[in-house]
């Protein structure tokens, strides 16, 4: 299992330099199987360049999850340029929430005065499929959501291959449990011995108490379900707006002190980075 990262940051898309480390564009993740299948996972502002690396290599097939219809996970789709070529073929996978369906979701943001191509106008073969209702396989590989703890509700999901699992839990508050949320209990169990959890860090404990119940967690309550869910590599992810390069190696440094020699590793989500499970 190989897992690209393609955009880390929250909200907002930012550059300057104060951001070249841990770069500017909003949230999507790759994974490329054994079996070679292309699963993305989110459709922030990184998709764009994931979109350019698809079409050089000449792939044209793949699934698209989405965790939630907040507009930093969707907001790079119009500018992913398969969806315009009749060769591409993606499979959708999502939960309606506070939409009627996956489509509505993604078209949405596309209708005018937003966008000057309408969703309908794309060329690329789109099919749809839920994903809240259980289990489900993605080219041999097995994927299980859970309910996010989120405004407007969201799914996080463990990817399963070959004895290796990821879990991926972004836009989950794990100090404040929201409507169709799940409790740190659930979690914990749910994130229990993966060999790599990537969550939701947004916040530092001095900015809680004025963004409580925005749907983010503050970063060393991510290091403490890693800790106890026993994971073996823990990435802070959905990086602040504000958040400078120095100050995420702040907070690496300080969930560095906490782990102690305890058998974790922690490190900090970067645009680019490769994992390999």
């Amino acid at each position: 299992m190989i897992i690209r990262c393609w955009g880390a940051r929250g909200s907002i898309p930012v550059s300057g330099v104060e951001y070249l480390r841990y770069g500017g564009d909003t949230p999507c993740m790759e994974i490329r199987n054994g079996n070679d299948a292309v699963v993305i996972i989110d459709a922030g502002t990184g998709i764009r360049r994931l979109g350019n690396r698809l079409i050089a290599e000449s792939r044209y097939d793949y699934a698209l999850l989405f965790t939630h219809a907040h507009w930093d996970h969707i907001m790079g789709f119009p500018f992913f340029k398969p969806v315009y070529l009749s060769k591409t073929r993606i499979a959708m996978y999502g939960c309606p929430f506070a939409q009627t369906s996956v489509r509505e979701m993604i078209a949405g943001i596309m209708n005018p005065p937003n966008f000057p191509v309408r969703f309908d106008e794309i060329t690329a073969e789109i099919s749809y499929q839920e994903s809240c209702a259980g289990q489900f396989t993605i080219g041999g590989m097995m994927i299980t959501p859970i309910p996010l703890s989120h405004p407007n509700q969201g799914m996080g999901f463990r990817f399963e291959e070959n004895g290796k699992s990821f879990v991926f839990l972004t836009d989950n508050e794990l100090g404040y449990r929201h409507p169709g949320g799940m409790g740190y209990e659930d979690y914990r169990k749910f994130a229990g011995g993966a060999d790599l959890l990537i969550h939701d860090a947004e916040f530092r404990p001095e900015e809680y108490s004025q963004t409580k119940a925005w749907g983010h967690s503050v970063y060393m309550d991510a290091l403490h379900l890693a800790l106890d869910a026993g994971v073996g590599r823990l990435g802070l992810f959905h990086h602040s707006q504000d958040r400078t390069d120095r100050e995420v190696d702040e907070m690496v440094a300080d969930c560095r002190r906490t782990i102690n020699g305890r058998p974790l590793t922690c490190f900090a989500v970067h645009q680019e980075m490769e994992i390999v499970l």
